[in-house]
């Protein structure tokens, strides 16, 4: 039975959030929406640009700005372009006959979205600029993203770069490129783009209608839009308290709280995300704030109450912070491996919590006195 269009999931947004198209400005980004602008007024608009950087920092919204941008002609600074221009409406709809979204597929068989960008994909992506070559005018594609390409995808794609089509644009996303083939790579101009500073993540997500903590959003998903969005979305905020008034009970950790953190991993994964996912990150994030405190002093912002106070007990020198800094790689890449193998998410949340409760700075760590 062939799925509904409507019922069908964004591959390409984050829960939560609007789809990138539907932003209206590019936040934070200013260098490289500069470098791009200048490079169009100059003359020099390469056939194909890599978008690269951290996920969740704004990748699609610039490459949907820019699309956006060119197609309605018009010659901001900032690639903004009225709501009201044609262009603008058809790119919102995805009705705009110029641009080809290239993306990860549906699956009617398994029901479910594929993992990875398939050759079919990249042959509609031939056939959109040969067939709209005769109609005149820039054709734009969107790779969102370029990492998600398969074998025989990315082989497609790079004999489009090697003859690029006339008037034809390419704007890949891609959180890893070091994933792509060199000779992906090569044929691209980069535009890097940076996690966004505590202040303009406030600003983005008081746009989105965030209403949490946005200072503590920031500090904890490193500058990332989309992962503060996730955080939001599964009370990522409050879990994350709960592991730093966990980790407060030390050198004696509670073990019945340990064991309620535990179970909340063990829900099931739905829309917004997977527990078990969110715990096993946030735990991550702990720890690695836990490391940096021990090299550099506590972090600032504070993600959690009481947070500065505890990091720089736990990890007073760079004898803890390399403790802990290997106690986050080997046990979280052990959980996620067992978890990979269908083992239980709450034993093996349990089972990190008690092998970080006897850690040598866990133990030494004095409790904190009134």
């Amino acid at each position: 039975m062939k799925t509904d269009p409507a019922d069908i999931p964004d591959p390409d947004r984050v829960p939560g959030a609007p789809h990138p198209r539907m932003t209206a400005r590019v936040i934070g980004q200013d260098e490289a929406v500069r470098d791009f602008v200048e490079a169009s007024r100059g003359g020099r608009l390469h056939h194909a640009w890599l978008l690269t950087g951290p996920r969740g920092i704004g990748k699609a919204t610039l490459a949907w700005s820019i699309a956006r941008w060119l197609l309605a002609g018009t010659d901001s600074d900032d690639l903004s372009v009225p709501g009201n221009a044609p262009a603008a409406r058809r790119l919102a709809a995805l009705s705009e006959p110029n641009l080809q979204l290239v993306r990860r597929p549906w699956d009617d068989k398994a029901n479910r979205l594929r993992a990875e960008i398939t050759v079919e994909e990249i042959r509609r992506l031939l056939s959109f600029f040969h067939l709209s070559a005769a109609e005149g005018g820039r054709r734009i594609a969107i790779i969102d993203t370029a990492d998600d390409m398969n074998t025989a995808a990315a082989n497609a794609l790079l004999k489009v770069l090697e003859e690029p089509p006339r008037d034809g644009l390419i704007l890949m996303i891609a959180h890893q490129p070091a994933r792509l083939l060199p000779t992906i790579r090569s044929r691209c101009r980069t535009l890097r783009l940076n996690p966004l500073k505590p202040d303009l993540m406030t600003e983005v997500l008081s746009d989105l209608g965030v209403d949490q903590d946005a200072v503590a959003l920031a500090a904890l998903s490193g500058g990332s839009v989309g992962e503060a969005l996730r955080l939001a979305g599964q009370d990522g905020l409050k879990r994350y308290q709960q592991i730093v008034d966990l980790f407060a009970t030390l050198p004696r950790m509670d073990r019945i709280a340990a064991a309620r953190l535990a179970e909340t991993a063990a829900g099931r994964a739905n829309a917004d995300g997977d527990p078990f996912d969110l715990t096993i990150t946030l735990l991550d994030r702990f720890l690695t704030r836990t490391a940096r405190a021990g090299l550099m002093g506590a972090p600032l912002p504070q993600a959690a109450t009481g947070e500065g106070a505890l990091l720089a007990r736990l990890s007073p020198d760079d004898r803890a912070a390399r403790d802990w800094a290997g106690a986050q790689a080997r046990l979280s890449a052990r959980a996620r491996a067992g978890r990979a193998v269908n083992l239980d998410p709450a034993a093996l949340v349990m089972d990190m919590l008690t092998e970080l409760a006897h850690l040598p700075p866990a133990q030494s760590a004095l409790p904190a006195t009134g």
